[in-house]
């Protein structure tokens, strides 16, 4: 694998990192749960990008990395639907806390979502690390 493609993956898992890190810092802050959520759904889809770039596919819109982590990944059984649901259900929840008014982020909200989040990271990372070395 070339040197910037390597660079890319690892500057998006790090941005995946910094964003779950973000999450924990703000709920240990006591910051609004729209943050949390935000930033949750980010460290899922920076991983989500690592991945496209290793198969060197990419896409500007969020529903479009989404759509090809489904297509590449969950159909072809690189992984269990379940993290689809999560991605799902995060990207849902960031959209409703980020442009519908009125709309309330809970704490069940981040429960939900937080240690799904972590776990999605990690498995990415793993995928992209046996993928390396194979």
């Amino acid at each position: 694998m070339k040197k910037e493609l390597v660079d890319l993956i690892q500057y998006r898992l790090k941005q995946a990192h910094d964003s779950l890190e973000e999450a924990r810092i703000l709920l240990k802050e006591g910051m609004s749960k729209r943050a949390v959520i935000n930033r949750l759904y980010y460290a899922m889809f920076y991983a989500v990008l690592a991945l496209l770039q290793e198969k060197q596919m990419g896409t500007s819109k969020h529903i479009g990395a989404i759509s090809l982590f489904d297509k590449e990944f969950i159909k072809t059984g690189v992984f269990d639907k379940d993290l689809s649901k999560t991605l799902h259900r995060a990207f849902e929840l960031r959209q409703k806390g980020d442009y519908m008014e009125l709309m309330d982020i809970g704490q069940e909200d981040v429960q939900e979502i937080f240690p799904k989040a972590v776990v999605f990271v990690e498995k990415v990372e793993r995928c992209l690390l046996v993928g390396e070395q194979g």
